[in-house]
């Protein structure tokens, strides 16, 4: 590549409510700042010119998952028109999150987790608290925190995800995350950007379909030599043949006391750079670099 590097920063439309990443302004800026032509733009946006872009970037393109089939489609079309960060291949593997069962046959610590498609019966915990949700989702829609024993608002929900198509996830509630939160480790460019926590996203006797706040009481973290690990282990067991210029590793501390892993997020994660303003410049040479 040659001249003025042409950044698209991809993101939602928001319809004429608020945008609700923070972050897409400082980046969009911040590229600018460093001479590349920036600019966002909703992946869904019909008169958007893919090709016409040296990187499209994936940011926030939080309503993916309503429309999980819609977007990878969209994510073929545009990885072949310039290059996608992160590549489609990565995309379509991370869209479902029954990835967790093949991390966990990696032998990554993973929270254990059963995955029931719709005509499958579904076997619920009768002795432990749970979680119902489903294998493609973000911000915890549709997910929701049952007692132990407790059926019947669980089997509607399953039956309502089941009756729109999802494959529904069943994991044990771990208690730990009402008292250590869920800790988020960011890497960008292959290198550990930060890290944070947050508090417990599921409270009791919230209905599945109702908004959730995604990431409650966030804070700065700084990651334990074992967490790093086990993210690290997580990052290296992705099965998918492509660089990863970013990725974001999310662990709750397991019974035995031990990091695990809840999700890995490589599609859209949020970057939290209103709490760590100084991981800007950082994200701005990585993205330079994949632009080139």
């Amino acid at each position: 590549m040659t001249g003025t590097p042409r950044i698209a920063v991809v993101t939602y439309d928001p319809r004429g409510e608020e945008h609700k990443d923070r972050d897409l302004p400082v980046l969009v800026a911040a590229l600018r700042a460093a001479g590349a032509d920036a600019v966002a733009v909703p992946w869904d946006d019909p008169a958007a010119d893919w090709a016409a872009f040296d990187l499209a970037l994936i940011r926030s393109t939080w309503d993916y998952s309503w429309r999980a089939e819609e977007f990878t489609a969209w994510a073929e079309r545009c990885g072949k028109a310039t290059r996608l960060a992160n590549p489609v291949g990565v995309v379509r593997w991370n869209a479902d999150k029954r990835y967790l069962g093949q991390l966990a046959e990696a032998g990554v610590p993973t929270v254990p987790t059963r995955y029931f498609a719709p005509g499958d019966p579904v076997e619920l915990p009768a002795e432990s608290e749970f979680v119902v949700k489903p294998a493609s989702g973000a911000g915890a829609r549709y997910a929701a925190r049952h007692p132990a024993g407790e059926r019947d608002a669980a089997e509607r929900q399953v039956e309502r995800m089941h009756a729109e198509g999802f494959t529904v996830m069943v994991q044990p509630y771990l208690s730990s995350i009402d008292t250590h939160g869920e800790r988020a480790l960011q890497f960008f460019g292959g290198r550990l950007l930060h890290a944070s926590v947050k508090g417990a996203v599921l409270a009791p006797g919230t209905p599945y379909d109702a908004d959730k706040v995604a990431h409650p009481d966030l804070r700065r973290w700084e990651p334990t030599p074992a967490e790093l690990a086990v993210a690290e282990q997580a990052l290296a067991a992705v099965p998918v043949d492509a660089d990863l210029l970013y990725a974001r590793v999310d662990l709750v501390t397991g019974p035995d006391g031990e990091p695990c892993v809840m999700e890995l997020e490589l599609i859209e994660p949020n970057l939290f750079l209103d709490l760590h303003p100084d991981s800007v410049p950082p994200v701005v040479r990585a993205v330079l670099a994949a632009a080139d």
